[in-house]
């Protein structure tokens, strides 16, 4: 007895060459040439049927595949005042026996230290304390503080500081993981190798002092990479703390103008994630989860955070600027820079940031009256902020709508504005907002850059391509890309 014929789905490629066979012979065309297979034509001409297999057949280029997924990755968050104190019964809750406790001089001598100690030391954890960490880190520093933590052979770290002090220990912990590691390995490309980092590292868990950074929450640590004259870093969402202890106990420390600068690089993380390109835009497509970048690009769930933040800033920055005892208004700036760490920690940042990187390492010799320290220091968030209102003009046009619903968190009646001067108004908006907060650089000149300093700038933003890829409007083209930061650096001189 013969066995049953099986039927088998064809596919939609098949389907589509019989069709076209069907078509091409059943109903020739009329032409003698082309109804003529003996014709010339049909030795120079491949068919239709072999134009469509070709076509069906044709590799896609890998690097222009568009992203089609996005994912979501933050730390484990607490927030409170007083919950410093709950450190040490954390690391107990971990089995944690050897903790590296990483702090700055100044740092060190306030109540967040003396809380985490005490913790640690109730519960008789073994601990030591490294308080070297440089403010705005050098890759020099950075080594120096890996150097001592490999000996020490932690199975933990602890960061009691600001986003300096958070990523420094965040490195510790990477390269104490990998302890052959060049340096370069894990540094974002083109500098570095950029390669993922596939090991579980040790927990950390980081208490910030400052209400800016958010690094509490993200994968990333940030630092100079002197020898190229740019800042750079590692981002990996391997990286993130296990938990960050939010106090805002741990911030009425600051100085205003401290709270000043923080409070700008919130600004600037919640309006760059909130304005970068949508999630589904970035290309390559990566060819394993695994290489899924840290930033990501706009997306539904980062838009939640970011949008929050930027408004929190907006409402609360200016009331703890100016108020030192406004600790309500302290607190929710604390919380604005943990949300938009969840929200520029997902979708990224992009131009401010980028360009703030070489200004910062091309530093003049602008020194910042509120940092208490022994070396010239542009502080990040002055840095990021000081271009935005150039940014944000120049990338309206992406997306007038989002710049309009960002111009009116900053008050502005948007009703009658056309979309067309979504960057006008925007821009307008943060140049208020800057000069009104008092004691602001207003421009690039006020750090001591002059026009002939641009070249430089340009160059030093050019390799950050980690956030240079999410910026919208900016040019593929390098010539082009170049043109257009020149461009923003030059408006930036003064605002």
């Amino acid at each position: 007895m013969a066995a049953p014929a099986v039927r088998v789905a064809r596919t939609a490629a098949t389907r589509a060459r019989s069709l076209l066979a069907t078509v091409q012979y059943t109903h020739p065309p009329n032409c003698p040439c082309h109804s003529n297979p003996n014709h010339h034509h049909h030795h120079k001409t491949p068919s239709l049927m072999n134009h469509v297999k070709r076509h069906l057949a044709t590799p896609t280029d890998p690097s222009r595949e568009k992203e089609y997924a996005f994912e979501m990755a933050a730390s484990s968050i607490r927030f409170g005042p007083g919950s410093t104190k709950e450190v040490g019964m954390d690391f107990k809750n971990m089995g944690a026996r050897r903790v590296c406790i990483v702090t700055d001089t100044n740092v060190a001598k306030l109540d967040a230290m003396k809380q985490a100690v005490e913790g640690l030391t109730r519960e008789g954890i073994e601990f030591t304390v490294y308080d070297k960490v440089r403010t705005e880190p050098k890759d020099s520093s950075v080594k120096e503080a890996i150097a001592f933590a490999k000996p020490y052979k932690p199975d933990a770290f602890l960061a009691v500081g600001g986003g300096s002090v958070i990523d420094t220990a965040k490195l510790m912990n990477l390269y104490t993981v990998y302890p052959e590691a060049d340096f370069l390995d894990f540094v974002n490309a083109p500098l570095g190798k950029g390669l993922p980092v596939v090991k579980r590292l040790l927990p950390l868990v980081a208490v910030p002092t400052t209400a800016g950074t958010g690094s509490e929450t993200t994968g990333t640590a940030i630092f100079d990479l002197v020898s190229k004259k740019a800042k750079t870093g590692i981002a990996h969402r391997n990286l993130k703390p296990t938990l960050g202890i939010c106090d805002p106990l741990n911030t009425r420390t600051m100085p205003s103008a401290v709270h000043a600068s923080s409070g700008l690089d919130v600004l600037c993380h919640a309006l760059e994630s909130w304005t970068a390109i949508p999630y589904n835009e970035r290309t390559p497509r990566p060819t394993n989860p695994i290489n899924r970048p840290a930033y990501q690009g706009a997306n539904p769930i980062s838009d939640i955070f970011s949008l929050q933040a930027l408004r929190s800033t907006v409402q609360y920055l200016p009331r703890a600027v100016h108020d030192p005892d406004d600790h309500e208004a302290q607190s929710n700036m604390l919380l604005a820079a943990t949300l938009a760490g969840v929200g520029f920690g997902n979708a990224g940042v992009h131009l401010c940031h980028g360009m703030s990187y070489p200004i910062s390492s091309q530093n003049p010799g602008y020194k910042h009256a509120g940092y208490d320290v022994d070396h010239p220091i542009i502080p990040h968030g002055v840095s990021v902020a000081v271009t935005a209102p150039a940014v944000f003009r120049f990338t309206a046009a992406s997306n007038p709508d989002r710049h309009l619903a960002a111009a009116e968190a900053f008050g502005v009646d948007i009703s009658n504005v056309k979309r067309e001067s979504a960057g006008e108004v925007l821009g307008e908006a943060i140049a208020k907002f800057l000069v009104k907060l008092g004691d602001q650089p207003r421009g690039l000149k006020d750090l001591g850059f002059k026009a002939g300093d641009i070249d430089g700038l340009v160059e030093g933003t050019i390799p950050q391509k980690r956030v240079l890829m999410l910026a919208p409007n900016l040019s593929e083209e390098l010539e082009a890309e170049k043109g257009e930061l020149r461009k923003l650096l030059e408006e930036s001189l003064e605002y």
